[in-house]
């Protein structure tokens, strides 16, 4: 739809809102960006020293394949800081607004609610893929992972799939601290831990009590790390990558929608109740 003559059409205002939101988050992690270096050393240490409890498992001399498992753990760590900058990002969304004190400007804006989302979602997948790109050069440097077989194609597809899934999760846990600006945002760290106790991160699903196991079925990283894993260690095809993405758009298309009117409720009840600006 248009407008009077000369104005630009409402997709494309909507797409300019969307891309100047990506850029804002942007300067704001460059004015941060020694917090985020120092983020980035502690996530890849991190990862290497869960990659390394692989590497020692052999010493245990249980023939175990010493190779698949850390690759194994490998992954779960890298998707896990992926999907977890979505999720943050997100979650931190109503935060970060407060402590740059423009939360009042953000929120009586002209761009629509969703376009605000989807651009910080936009962001936090850009700066994900980054992020994780970085942490797998320098792993790649202290490990020689059999990654020969590896459908990289497939890996990416369910990558991307699983982002559309944790925008969703990640707006919804974004209304926490409009409905607490006091505790908001420390219960939105206690799902982020939920999910990567029930997820599999790190170990099978399999081995967890069974109403845990129910539990992770509700969990997109669940499917991501099972799809993902069977793409770079088994070299899985589209075929054998069916369900995994299946399920992954399903979620999508609930839960991001569904995050979209959560967040959409409690903007309305932190406007009414004066909750917006306040910050403790």
């Amino acid at each position: 739809m248009t407008g009077r003559a000369g104005e630009r059409p409402r997709w494309l205002l909507e797409a300019i809102a969307v891309w100047g939101y990506v850029q804002r988050n942007y300067f704001l992690t460059k004015r941060y960006f020694m917090w985020e270096v120092v983020w980035l050393v502690y996530i890849t240490a991190n990862a290497l020293a869960i990659t390394y409890i692989g590497a020692g498992a052999e010493e245990f001399g249980s023939g175990i394949d010493t190779a698949r498992l850390m690759t194994f753990l490998l992954v779960g760590a890298l998707v896990w800081s992926y999907l977890s900058v979505l999720f943050d990002v997100l979650s931190e969304t109503v935060s970060w607004e407060r402590w740059e004190g423009t939360i009042e400007y953000t929120f009586m804006s002209p761009a629509s609610r969703v376009t605000h989302l989807l651009g910080m979602g936009l962001y936090a997948v850009l700066y994900g893929v980054l992020q994780i790109s970085v942490m797998l050069g320098a792993v790649s440097l202290f490990f020689e992972l059999d990654l020969s077989r590896a459908n990289y194609a497939g890996a990416l597809l369910v990558l991307g799939v699983a982002s559309v899934s944790l925008v969703g999760f990640g707006i919804m846990a974004a209304v926490l601290p409009l409905l607490s600006p006091e505790k908001g945002q420390q219960v939105s760290y206690i799902v982020s831990s939920v999910l990567l106790l029930v997820s599999g991160v790190y170990y099978d699903v399999e081995v967890l009590p069974g109403w845990m196991q129910f539990v992770a079925k509700f969990s997109p990283v669940t499917y991501a790390l099972e799809g993902i894993r069977a793409a770079l260690l088994d070299g899985a095809g589209l075929a054998e990558l069916r369900d995994s993405v299946g399920v992954l758009l399903a979620m999508g298309a609930v839960f991001v929608p569904l995050g979209l009117f959560v967040f959409h409720l409690g903007e309305r009840y932190a406007k009414r109740t004066g909750k917006l600006k306040r910050s403790g």
